[in-house]
């Protein structure tokens, strides 16, 4: 059983037919008409040596004859053969409401021949890749048994609508997750109190290890705390390492998962303007802005810091962190949006591990208005100097569900 809200179906994967000329010779002896043919079958899934001489068909037919309809499923990239059309026939006889799906596994030589035969058989005929398929091909099979079955349309319309629901809902949740995400890891600070400046200065090693090491493992925890959101609770999946040392622009990691030198000086032009004159996105990345910007905005864009503080009562405090760097947040942004996006597309007829590539951020941004683009930078900007940011899990929401050109699967 599947449910969904408040709406649910149920799925019955049946065997495949193991004798289905010998089944339909049977059934043809015993349906001299055919307005007999269902009747027929009732008889061969009841008959105790039809049971059996044919397990399979009978264990097959059982829900079909209860009322279920028939999703029919064949390979498109195998020859079309007819030793297929005994069991297309025997399906015929029940009268239920039928389909039939390709799914091309390896490739579509042979789509075109199983078309032609299925059309014949069955009321409804699709090519449907379970690899492949998006969401919206998913819904088109359901709403497709509306036409074919009209007692359900009201049911399967129910179906749907949960369906869209949850899928509206999970954008949300992505949204407040990421929301999440940002401000625990933009504001993360790591401390430890000792007895003098010197011990403090002796920890600035170790705690910085911490620090970056509790940085990833909150990041992992957000990606998995994903994974369950769209339901896949026991999916390997593989990101690169969070690149939390060495200089900023020193790592060519930072520049794939988040914005480079050039997009980082317009992001923060728009921070900055969002507040009052409006910036013309669409000259944003001129170089005559980018001159008049002039080369020490970004500067030495320092990762995190170390302190060390006297504390009122007595005795030092050694601080690492918060990270200070612009690209962050986007960094952070960048590897969420990727693995949503990939969740998002996938097929639980997946099994092999996920494995998360970078994209192009700055334009997966610019599908935003400019409006949206404004507030979205805006808001990590803030986040990144330890302010409060009104509205940043709806910029967030409006970037997940935005366009995704390019998509790295």
């Amino acid at each position: 059983d599947i449910l969904i809200g408040a709406a649910a179906y149920t799925l019955v994967d049946t065997p495949g037919f193991q004798r289905p000329a010998r089944a339909l010779a049977w059934l043809q002896k015993h349906a001299p008409s055919a307005d007999r043919r269902r009747e027929a079958v009732r008889q061969f899934i009841a008959d105790p040596q039809c049971r059996q001489e044919f397990p399979e068909e009978v264990m097959l037919l059982k829900p079909i004859m209860e009322g279920a309809a028939i999703l029919y499923v064949v390979d498109g990239s195998r020859p079309y053969g007819v030793e297929y059309e005994s069991e297309m026939e025997i399906l015929r006889w029940t009268g239920q409401a039928s389909m039939a799906l390709i799914n091309p596994i390896e490739n579509e030589d042979h789509v075109q021949d199983w078309q032609q035969a299925l059309g014949q058989y069955f009321k409804i005929v699709r090519v449907f890749n379970a690899m492949q398929a998006d969401f919206e091909k998913v819904v088109t099979i359901l709403e497709a048994f509306s036409h074919i079955r009209e007692e359900w349309q009201l049911e399967l319309a129910d179906i749907v609508s949960e369906y869209r629901e949850q899928r509206a809902t999970q954008l949300e949740d992505s949204a407040s997750l990421l929301e999440e995400l940002l401000i625990q890891l933009c504001s993360y600070q790591l401390s430890q109190k000792v007895l003098s400046k010197s011990q403090a200065e002796a920890l600035k090693g170790m705690l910085e290890n911490k620090y970056f090491n509790d940085m990833r493992n909150i990041e992992h925890q957000y990606h998995e705390l994903l994974k369950r959101l769209y339901r896949y609770h026991h999916l390997e999946s593989t990101i690169d390492e969070l690149p939390l040392g060495g200089n900023l622009f020193d790592t060519e990691k930072w520049i794939m998962w988040g914005l480079n030198r050039k997009q980082l000086t317009v992001a923060a032009t728009i921070a900055g303007a969002a507040t009052g004159a409006v910036v013309d996105i669409s000259l944003a990345g001129s170089s005559v802005m980018l001159g008049a910007i002039g080369g020490g905005l970004l500067g030495a864009d320092r990762l995190s810091s170390f302190h060390v503080k006297g504390l009122p009562i007595g005795g030092y405090e050694a601080l690492e962190g918060p990270i200070q760097s612009r690209n962050f947040p986007y960094v952070v942004l960048g590897r969420f949006l990727y693995l949503t996006d990939a969740l998002r597309h996938r097929t639980h007829a997946h099994r092999e591990k996920l494995q998360i590539r970078e994209g192009d951020l700055s334009a997966r941004i610019g599908q935003l208005s400019g409006k949206q683009q404004a507030g979205l930078h805006r808001a990590l900007d803030r986040l990144r100097k330890q302010k409060s940011v009104e509205g940043l899990r709806q910029h967030l929401y409006e970037l997940i569900g935005a366009d995704s050109p390019g998509f790295h699967r």
